[in-house]
């Protein structure tokens, strides 16, 4: 089995990996921080946007059952990719809206995906589109967070919602 690489910024990463570990294909999804200039990066001082990282998630996935334009279809279409360093209440540059592709074959199909796909958006895509860059793995406490915390409140009120309106939206790719 081959097993390919997205990196994905789409706000919390609380949130995209509740949504991307749910899809076929899709074999393991790490949060993690990228794109910064501090090694080792913590999370306290990613969220005080001390250090120039992008909360993100890492997914590894079997391009025989889901291509990496899917990925990029539902990258875009559950999380605000309109809206700079923000998604809901979550404001700050570590929110930003960013794939990391990791190669130029994965570069140009995030292009064509976002000129695609912007026509079902009223404002102009801000997604950036950047080579890929060290990925740092988030603290092992961040990992699985939804499933291990159902009843806290972020997860009740906002990743719940998120993933029901994707689990609806795409039946047909989960697992």
């Amino acid at each position: 089995m081959k097993e390919n690489i997205a990196v994905f910024g789409g706000g919390c990463f609380w949130c995209t990996e509740a949504i991307f570990s749910r899809l076929k294909g899709v074999h393991q999804v790490v949060p993690g921080y990228c794109g910064g200039h501090v090694e080792n990066p913590r999370y306290e001082e990613v969220k005080a946007e001390k250090t120039g990282h992008i909360e993100v998630i890492k997914i590894t996935f079997d391009p025989t059952v889901i291509s990496y334009g899917e990925l990029l279809e539902v990258f875009f279409n559950t999380h605000d990719p309109t809206t700079v360093n923000r998604q809901g209440e979550d404001v700050g540059s570590q929110y930003a809206s960013v794939i990391f592709a990791q190669n130029e074959e994965q570069a140009q199909l995030a292009v064509e995906v976002k000129d695609k796909i912007q026509t079902e958006f009223e404002a102009p895509i801000v997604t950036k589109i950047l080579p890929a860059e060290t990925f740092w793995t988030a603290e092992e406490y961040h990992h699985r967070y939804f499933e291990q915390h159902p009843n806290q409140a972020y997860c009740s009120l906002v990743i719940a919602q998120k993933v029901q309106k994707f689990m609806q939206k795409y039946a047909d790719k989960l697992k």
